[in-house]
């Protein structure tokens, strides 16, 4: 049923929520993806752990919480996490391969391409590429932040089919089940909106950076790159395998029948919006029903310092976002045309880049 796969493992489901590996856990998800490989499966790994595995190799010393000293543990740590996991998987004989990622990686256009090469000639190569956030390096500015959404990111790279994000709970309830015995678990997510995030609790390891929370945002986002999601517990015996053939376990996010494309894909996944452009009610309509690009004479204000190409977040009267999509225009040009007709643009700038100032090629609803 499904041929590409990301699977999502976080610090506390390596670690069964205690300070150290549980390595005896690692061996069963090892022989696990071993076991799909073998079967022509593509199996890609979003392992979180490196800091982690830093603070166990150091001995557990008393540090300041500061970016710095987590990116020595990082430093540290993502060596020995990568050799634990290349140790494992020589047991069955698979090669793996590490890649190292911050958000600029898939920020800019040319990197996103580059990741995305690499990852599709390891997996032509038949060797599984282990993914990591970038954290000796990575600063508040350039962080993916957590691995659940790191994972939906790789699940973009990949145009993957399936995404498993595992975790310690069996998938989302409909409440806290650690406080709440008559929670009961959701199966299936057709639709992702504020009532879904409202049944997301927070993490209580302390362990990792994740939540129920960002594994719904992980699943918002590769969803509509087509790649189905699903939550469920890591403890489950044979849970990669079983959900790969199709068992309903967890819960289950469906896929938008009609996916991104590839740019498209790096346009939602990949970037964060430069700024803003606050569109008229018609404009809104246009955008939303229509499939129409946005026109100059629909912009109301124009917010942040953008410039031209760069991904800008489209949003209406109320504030709330509609789109992102590549502009034709920087934010200077959008403050002297903003309103306008698109025959009038020329005239206003001395010059024009066409008619529309986001093609509706170049534009995602969100």
């Amino acid at each position: 049923m499904y041929q590409r796969i990301v699977v999502k493992f976080g610090t506390s489901l390596l670690t069964g929520g205690t300070r150290h590996f549980q390595l005896a856990r690692m061996v069963e998800l090892v022989r696990q993806c071993a076991e799909l490989r073998q079967m022509g499966k593509e199996i890609i790994i979003c392992s979180s752990g490196a800091i982690a595995a830093g603070r166990e190799r150091l001995g557990f010393p008393e540090l300041p919480n500061t970016i710095i000293h987590k990116q020595m543990l990082a430093a540290v740590g993502q060596s020995r996490l990568m050799r634990m996991w290349e140790n494992l998987f020589e047991i069955y004989e698979t090669h793996v391969g590490q890649m190292l990622l911050t958000r600029a990686d898939v920020e800019i256009r040319s990197r996103f391409l580059n990741a995305r090469d690499a990852l599709h000639t390891m997996l032509e190569y038949r060797i599984i590429p282990i993914f990591n956030e970038n954290d000796a390096v990575a600063t508040a500015e350039i962080k993916v932040g957590d691995n659940d959404n790191l994972s939906a990111l790789v699940a973009l790279l990949a145009e993957a089919d399936l995404l498993i994000l595992l975790t310690d709970q069996a998938g989302l309830y409909t409440a806290d089940p650690r406080s709440n015995p008559d929670a009961t678990l959701i199966p299936r997510v057709e639709t992702i909106d504020e009532s879904v995030y409202r049944l997301a609790g927070k993490s209580v390891s302390g362990l990792g950076t994740g939540g129920m929370v960002t594994k719904i945002q992980a699943a918002d986002v590769a969803r509509r790159g087509g790649t189905e999601v699903v939550i469920a517990a890591g403890k489950e015996p044979n849970v990669i395998t079983r959900l790969v053939k199709g068992e309903a376990l967890g819960t289950h996010f469906a896929a938008l029948e009609t996916p991104l494309d590839n740019r498209k894909r790096w346009i939602f996944g990949g970037t964060t919006p430069s700024g803003g452009i606050i569109v008229d009610q018609g404009a809104a309509r246009a955008l939303r029903h229509k499939n129409s690009s946005l026109l100059p004479s629909g912009i109301t204000k124009i917010e942040g310092d953008f410039g031209r190409g760069d991904t800008v977040s489209i949003r209406d009267q109320d504030g709330s976002e509609l789109a992102r999509g590549m502009t034709r225009y920087n934010s200077e040009d959008l403050q002297r045309i903003k309103g306008c007709q698109s025959d009038e643009i020329a005239e206003r700038l001395g010059y024009a880049y066409g008619a529309v100032v986001i093609h509706r090629n170049d534009l995602i609803l969100v």
